[in-house]
């Protein structure tokens, strides 16, 4: 288990990594994860929902994503709130005051996922969250040192020395954890270092001779971490490329923002990602609207931004709009939510840009599905992960045929478009017969440039960490 001596220090790259690194080694790998709070999240073949990061850590272990692999997912809908998957299934939402309370409830279904997946590897590299000297959590704590004592699963402590103190992370961790829990760590590992590598050595030393763990090696900064899907909105930054500019407004609950990925790995196309209180630039070609996983909420807070008056001003320019998920509901005339599903039962006018009506309903779509792009005929694959059903006359102008059904919906003058359709841009036949209708010229194999990035890792991992002393480690389970 790879736990982190603090937040975003790299755990889910590191396991990403290592994963690749011991499948080329010729071992059967499987990834992990506890608990997980996100709302980028993957559809699974059986309909369920994992977090991202672990769909891309089932790709680094060459096996398709399963609902094991994070039996459970916590997707915020507010700053109290979280809508809460088990083992792929919705099963309500929790305040976070319930939610610590009833985690013991949940250790026995994490527990069974883990050892059913667990049977199927020779090696199982398990994810923690956050980090385990947030000892204000350990109470009936299900994602860090209590699961790793209720499985018996060794523990390797990651550090980030790019944020600076990292000595004080990795010795201050030993220092608050519990005594059964620090016996639990078996050796730690610095991330993120810029420059030689040489010049901490005597860091290491200062380590080692606080905790007493043994080091496996220091890890320097990965260039190439941006060419992977991200996990968390925090990690989203804007790409400069090429003159085709795409601004992306940042919701406050933004959600499967996957979508994005492998435009930022167009070296003709710059994603500008917008945050609150800056207007949308005037010069941007296309305005993309992201999923929300609220998307009342997300419309006031684009209102409150004054985006939707830049909005309009970029569509009486005859710039293009294109809404996925949260974002198409967004462009209709009206949401009804009179079930009170995203909260009280409302309805509200939406920004009146497509000739389209949303209605929330409490059966939640979650599906991968197969579509044709109408308009050229390219095939593609994406997933559905959504509560509304949509309906208006834009909706007779859809672009995509999934199953026989139209999906999407464009406006009258053509400018806007919005679907369901998550995933579509990894498809490159897809992407580039998009771009190409702004005159953009795509020869880009994202996925092999994603498995590329994932060989690359493994490769940096297999000349700075000493995996034969992780793979023995490894063994210390009883």
């Amino acid at each position: 288990m790879v736990q982190g001596a603090g937040s975003n220090v790299g755990k889910s790259l590191v396991v990403a990594g290592l994963l690749r690194s011991f499948r080329n080694r010729g071992l059967n790998v499987r990834p992990f994860k506890p608990q997980n709070m996100s709302n980028n999240a993957a559809v699974t073949k059986d309909g369920g929902e994992i977090g991202r990061a672990q769909a891309l850590q089932a790709l680094a272990a060459g096996v398709p994503p399963h609902t094991d692999m994070n039996p459970v997912l916590l997707k915020p809908e507010s700053d109290k709130s979280s809508q809460v998957i088990v083992q792929g299934r919705a099963q309500g939402k929790l305040h976070a005051p319930d939610f610590n309370a009833g985690k013991r409830d949940l250790l026995p279904v994490v527990l069974e996922s883990f050892h059913r997946l667990a049977k199927q590897a020779d090696l199982t590299i398990v994810e923690g969250a956050g980090s385990p000297a947030e000892t204000n959590l350990r109470l009936n704590d299900i994602a860090n040192m209590g699961f790793a004592r209720a499985a018996n699963v060794p523990v390797v402590l990651l550090g980030d020395i790019d944020r600076g103190g990292v000595i004080a992370q990795i010795v201050g961790t030993k220092v608050v954890l519990d005594s059964e829990d620090a016996k639990q760590i078996v050796g730690f590992a610095i991330n993120k270092f810029r420059g030689d590598i040489g010049l901490f050595d005597d860091g290491l030393k200062a380590i080692a001779a606080h905790t007493d763990w043994p080091s496996l090696g220091v890890l320097s900064w990965f260039s190439d971490a941006w060419k992977l899907p991200a996990e968390d909105a925090v990690d989203l930054n804007s790409r400069e490329g090429g003159p085709f500019k795409i601004a992306v407004p940042m919701l406050s609950r933004i959600a499967n923002f996957d979508d994005l990925d492998p435009l930022r790995n167009e070296p003709a196309v710059t994603v500008e990602m917008i945050p609150p209180g800056t207007p949308l630039p005037s010069d941007a070609t296309l305005v993309l609207i992201p999923g929300t996983k609220s998307t009342i909420a997300d419309l006031g807070y684009f209102k409150e931004q004054g985006w939707d008056i830049d909005l309009r001003a970029h569509h009486r320019r005859g710039g293009r709009i294109l809404g996925l998920c949260g974002g198409y509901q967004m462009l209709g005339r009206e949401i009804r939510d009179l079930n009170g599903i995203e909260g009280r039962p409302q309805s509200v006018k939406g920004l009146g840009l497509l000739d389209i009506e949303t209605e929330m309903q409490p059966e939640k779509i979650v599906a991968l599905r197969h579509a044709r792009y109408l308009p050229t005929g390219d095939s593609l694959s994406g997933y559905e992960i959504h509560i509304g059903r949509t309906r208006g006359p834009d909706c007779d102008r859809g672009w995509l045929d999934v199953a026989g059904r139209s999906e999407g919906a464009t406006s009258g003058d053509g400018l806007i478009q919005g679907c369901y359709l998550h995933g579509l841009f990894a498809a490159d036949n897809f992407r580039a017969s998009f771009l190409n209708s702004f005159g953009v010229t795509s020869n880009v194999n994202y996925h092999h440039e994603v498995d590329q990035v994932l060989d690359n890792l493994a490769a940096q991992l297999e000349e700075q960490l000493d995996l034969d002393q992780i793979w023995s480690l490894s063994q210390l389970v009883s």
